[in-house]
């Protein structure tokens, strides 16, 4: 192998690398894969890359009998630095798969500690952002009002019975994948707050567990059917980086302080889930449930204090 060839190949390595801890990340609530792109040196790169995807391509690929449509996709994959965005990809996706069965088991064996665990980063990370938030208008104050309300009333145990219809988990997709363009708020936050974290866990792990099964005894059925609702998540997750993903972007550029202020609101609000699944676990020990807390909250603080000196952005 030349030095240039392993020159390339340590590069998309680092990439990959770069997106399983992003993707390990935004696994967990309360830890934004945004920031880990910002620790890790490729978030403009990444923002670059996500506002170049232009939804007019799509016209362009149903014509690739048509020079002029297949130069236009190539000038857009030539934007969107595509290698890049399926190196990172591959390692996000890794992530989430690795992690997905370790996470769910430990939610519904472990659930004091696990909410514990979820309550301190949240907690943590929404007053990292205070410090950006400024409420001391009355518009932003409302803002703010509004945030904690919205976020309180559809979180809690009451969001345990929400619907996880396939339309649902389309918009969930779209909305979590906003996440990384959002230093400080992770897509499993967003997906708490719309009551899919733990489904969306169960359905990626018995999706992977069927593909895996296809190696012994398992059926294509079984795969066929733990598909619909993976599919449709990743389906909304494309709908979001061509919609929501600017549009938070647009808010971030033009009213900073006021989309700030709404997500530190919404992290703030969203703690009551986790509160209530902590106070419903009777069982767990105290000791360990603090203990947890603690070490959620010293995680996010840490991660803090590495981007300190990093620019949001």
């Amino acid at each position: 192998m030349s030095a240039g060839t392993a020159g390339t190949v340590r590069e998309w390595a680092s990439v990959y690398l770069k997106g399983f801890f992003m993707g390990s990340a935004d696994t967990v609530p309360g830890v934004s894969g945004g920031t880990i792109a910002l620790i890790t040196g490729i978030y403009e790169r990444l923002i670059a890359a996500l506002t170049a995807i232009d939804p007019a391509t799509l016209r362009d690929l149903v014509r690739p009998h048509d020079p002029d449509a297949r130069a236009a996709v190539w000038d857009q994959l030539v934007r969107m630095d595509l290698p890049f965005l399926l190196t990172l990809g591959a390692g996000m996706l890794t992530a989430v798969v690795t992690l997905a069965h370790a996470l769910e088991t430990t939610v519904h064996q472990h659930p004091g500690p696990a909410y514990a665990f979820f309550f301190g980063l949240i907690g943590a990370s929404a007053l990292v952002l205070y410090e950006q938030v400024d409420v001391t208008t009355p518009r932003r104050l409302g803002v703010a009002v509004v945030g904690v309300v919205l976020a309180a009333a559809v979180s809690g145990e009451a969001s345990a019975g929400v619907s996880h219809a396939l339309p649902v988990i389309l918009l969930a997709g779209a909305v979590a994948v906003c996440a990384m363009i959002l230093p400080g708020v992770s897509g499993a936050f967003l997906l708490i707050l719309l009551g899919q974290y733990e489904y969306m866990l169960g359905a990626l792990t018995e999706f992977t567990g069927a593909l895996g099964g296809l190696a012994g005894d398992g059926s294509v059925s079984a795969v066929a059917a733990a598909t619909p609702p993976v599919l449709v998540f990743v389906l909304g997750a494309l709908a979001g980086l061509l919609t929501l993903a600017r549009v938070i972007d647009w808010a971030l550029a033009n009213y900073r302080a006021a989309t700030l202020t709404f997500l530190v609101s919404l992290m703030v609000g969203g703690l009551r889930l986790p509160a209530e699944r902590v106070l419903a676990a009777v069982t767990a020990d105290a000791v360990t449930v603090v203990v947890a807390a603690v070490a959620g909250g010293t995680l996010v603080v840490a991660v803090d204090v590495l981007t300190d000196d990093l620019e949001y952005a």
